[in-house]
């Protein structure tokens, strides 16, 4: 006896010592759970956040579109309804296949949890949650907790929030959320999570329409939704489902019979059934035919992607996707939109397998007004790829403008002289160590000739020297103004147009030219303010400033010389663009073809809007020869402005103060021209110095000395950089820089006997106007030794390839 009761209070002590360990464990692994738990109380605002839609309108405020929430990196689609939105059978069919004892419940089911604590017993792993309320949990407040972690506390916190939300929300507030809430399958772009999705998807159909059949089919989807694709296997789960209905009072017989023998046919899926309701056949036609998509808009897709974009990198993922969603007013123009579409749809003749982008940006604020990234077929949706704002191009011709206007800001005029004759130069790692750019099938003229002249020929050979004689770092310092990256590497084949960019960015760079030499980034929001109406994002107010790329006056030397690619030759003389112009508009641009040939460019301007096209293939790829982009690209950007500028006013550029004209010389190739000039009063507006590391320009032949030695034939001499004449007494010492000059071409360089409007000296005002206001009379032009006239010029990509 006295051992028995040694025994009893020994085991008595054993145990209230066991417990008051269990009941610290207990409160220490409570404590620590309690610090991690989420907030149950934010299960409503997650689930509504996750539903919340990101409302795209237009600059007129007509609305675009909806951006759809996203989970991580992957797209869902989620419209959040109410529980009276949503048909009975439904929630019935819900309830007796995921929780039958839903109701009588505080969040966890003692059934369930015995059936777990079995399986533990014996080892097994536990699996899953028994209530509707513990999957609601797992979906909602610790998603992210079952994505990454497998740790066994997981299960725990389950059934805590479980009773917590149990005691602060209603059975319907949970049986919504939940119906909200769930993943129903793959909907190709997109996730589909919530009734309202599964519903669209599988059956085109709102909750609220849902028959009992269709209820009872997405319900069997719950535990799976693979079983998607084997109709034939989960047909008798849905009359495991309908029976268990039955039993449970929520429909009757007569009802479930009725339900079987619906001809239920799943979307993608072509199913017949016997006059019982049993299967007698089922295939699988199309499972595209359940997929939504991620942005839900008819409007602007390409553009409606930058927008997207754009706002994840101003807001992020959680403000664009949740908190409400955004309330986001655009730059885009329906009207120009219109217009662009329809010049893509309407473009014909393009090399086969081609596709296109073009763009329209308002040149005084930055702001697209126009985008499209594909060629469009038709009503066909385009392929997502954005070619306008995502493609990485090669710009070819297209480049020399800038160069040109550059070279005008550093004190130079359009009738500067450069030869177009062959020309070589040092190159490391290119063939045979030089580097020799040619015209557009070896079309040389082998003259001097202007600048002006050169520009509307496209010719490469005097660019080359152009580019030369002011140094790369300088060109590319002036590049970087308007927004365009180069790869330094590429040497003096970036000057023909080695240099990749978008469409959308390259007509941002010609932007300068028309608003008096300001650079702005492309604009695609103009403001932007939560659901509530704060506001977030305003243009109107916002700090940022513009890049002085140009002064004004050197902007309109550049106009003047893209004006002229367009104006000054017919196609018979050699014009590369004529085919740009439309109506009494004002036009100036340039084409632009990059060596292949494998991208035709043509990027230009009014008064109102400046826009480019490019043509070539998706993934690159040489273009058929006998293609030019004076042809393909240049009629797709005329439609497409003509229609932008329908019932717009005409207005003329805007001239700045300091601008004076003169006649082109050389008229027989140049009939009728004048070329703009700064007045000698605005000399200080060609304000742009030529880079301290700029390389001095080295004239190579290959005639047996070593590549990189001095040539022979060659001096070094001191210019006047304003007049590129020899400097004289009477140059200012900051005008005169050293540069080498061949020998037999020194005469070219001997000083101005009889000084032009960039001397000293004003012209005669009263013969300037008159001289303007003649505007010039056609003259007899002599056949130009120049390439096939209507044909630009390929660049040469990278100087290990010329």
């Amino acid at each position: 006896m006295i051992f028995i009761g040694r025994f009893l209070k020994f085991l008595t002590s054993f145990l209230l010592a066991a417990l008051v360990a269990g009941v610290g464990v207990a409160a220490t692994f409570a404590i620590k759970w309690g610090r991690e738990l989420p907030d149950y109380r934010e299960l409503d605002n997650l689930t509504r956040s996750l539903g919340a839609e990101t409302k795209i309108y237009a600059r007129d405020n007509t609305p675009l579109g909806s951006l759809i929430p996203k989970v991580g990196e992957q797209a869902i689609s989620r419209t959040i309804v109410n529980l009276n939105e949503i048909s009975p059978f439904m929630v019935a069919a819900l309830v007796s296949n995921e929780d039958r004892r839903f109701f009588e419940h505080y969040g966890l089911d003692p059934y369930g949890l015995g059936r777990q604590f079995q399986r533990v017993a014996r080892g097994d792993s536990v699996q899953g949650g028994s209530t509707l309320t513990n999957q609601l949990i797992k979906n909602t407040l610790l998603l992210e907790e079952y994505q990454q972690s497998r740790a066994p506390d997981r299960k725990f916190k389950e059934w805590i929030l479980s009773v917590q939300v149990e005691r602060s929300f209603t059975k319907e507030e949970i049986l919504q959320n939940y119906l909200n809430a769930i993943y129903w399958g793959d909907g190709g772009p997109v996730e589909l999570y919530g009734i309202y999705s599964a519903a669209q998807a599988y059956f085109r159909t709102t909750p609220k329409n849902l028959t009992l059949a269709q209820s009872a089919y997405l319900t069997v989807l719950v535990p799976s939704a693979g079983r998607y694709f084997d109709y034939k296997e989960m047909r008798p789960l849905m009359r495991v489902l309908l029976t268990r209905m039955v039993e449970d009072r929520w429909i009757t017989q007569a009802q479930m019979d009725a339900a079987w023998k619906e001809n239920l046919q799943p979307r993608g899926w072509k199913v017949t059934y016997n006059a019982a309701g049993d299967i007698t056949s089922a295939r699988l036609v199309d499972r595209t035919q359940k997929e939504l998509k991620a942005v839900t808009s008819t409007r602007a897709p390409h553009f409606m992607g930058q927008v997207e974009n754009e706002l994840i990198r101003r807001f992020g993922r959680e403000k664009v996707y949740g908190s409400g969603g955004l309330r986001v007013y655009t730059t885009l123009d329906p009207r120009v939109q219109n217009a662009v579409e329809t010049a893509s749809r309407e473009a014909g003749g393009l090399p086969p397998g081609a596709t296109l982008a073009a763009t329209i940006l308002d040149p005084y604020t930055g702001e697209v007004v126009g985008m499209i990234g594909q060629k469009l077929r038709g009503n066909e949706p385009p392929a997502a790829w954005n070619n306008a704002a995502q493609g990485q191009r090669q710009i070819g011709s297209t480049i020399k403008p800038l160069l040109y206007t550059t070279a005008l800001s550093t004190g130079l005029n359009q009738s500067h002289r450069e030869e177009d004759r062959p020309v070589s130069y040092p190159c490391t790692g290119c063939r045979n160590g030089v580097y020799s750019p040619q015209n557009f099938e070896g079309a040389t003229t082998y003259r001097d000739m202007t600048i002006r002249e050169a520009l509307d020929r496209s010719l490469n050979l005097v660019t080359v020297r152009l580019a030369d004689r002011i140094g790369l770092q300088t060109f590319f310092g002036k590049l970087r103004e308007v927004g365009l990256q180069t790869n330094d590497g590429t040497g003096l084949a970036a000057a023909l147009g080695a240099v990749e960019t978008t469409p959308v960015r390259m007509a941002a760079s010609y932007a300068p030219f028309v608003n008096g030499g300001l650079y702005r980034a492309p604009r695609y929001l103009s403001k932007v303010t939560t659901a509530r109406g704060e506001v977030l994002y305003d243009a109107a107010s916002e700090a940022t400033r513009p890049v002085r790329a140009w002064t004004p006056q050197v902007a309109w030397l550049g106009l003047d010389m893209i004006r002229g690619v367009v104006n000054d030759l017919n196609e018979s003389q050699g014009g590369l663009a004529t085919r740009a112009r439309f109506g009494d508009w004002p036009v100036a641009g340039k084409t632009g073809t990059s060596n292949g040939p494998k991208d035709f460019w043509f990027v230009g301007t009014t008064p109102l809007y400046t826009g480019s096209v490019w043509v070539g293939r998706q993934q690159g790829g040489e273009m058929p020869i006998n293609y030019y982009s004076g042809y393909v690209s240049a009629p797709i950007w005329r439609r497409m402005m003509e229609l932008a500028h329908a019932g717009q006013p005409l207005r003329q550029f805007s001239e700045p103060p300091g601008i004076q004209y003169v006649d082109a010389p050389d008229q027989p190739y140049l009939p009728g021209v004048k070329l703009a000039v700064l007045d000698p009063r605005y000399r200080d507006a060609a304000n742009t110095d030529l880079q301290a590391d700029a390389p001095a320009p080295v004239q190579y032949r290959e005639s047996g000395y070593a590549p990189g030695a001095s040539d022979p034939r060659t001096v070094m001499v001191s210019l006047d950089r304003v007049t590129n004449r020899l400097a004289t007494e009477f140059t200012p010492p900051e005008n005169i820089v050293e540069r080498r000059v061949e020998i037999e071409s020194l005469p070219a360089y001997a000083p101005d006997p009889s000084p032009t409007p960039l001397k000293d000296e004003s012209p005669d005002p009263d013969a300037l106007k008159a001289a303007r206001s003649q505007g010039g009379a056609p003259q007899t032009t002599p056949a130009p030794a120049t390439p096939e006239p209507t044909t630009p010029d390929p660049t040469t990509p990278t100087p290990a390839t010329p």
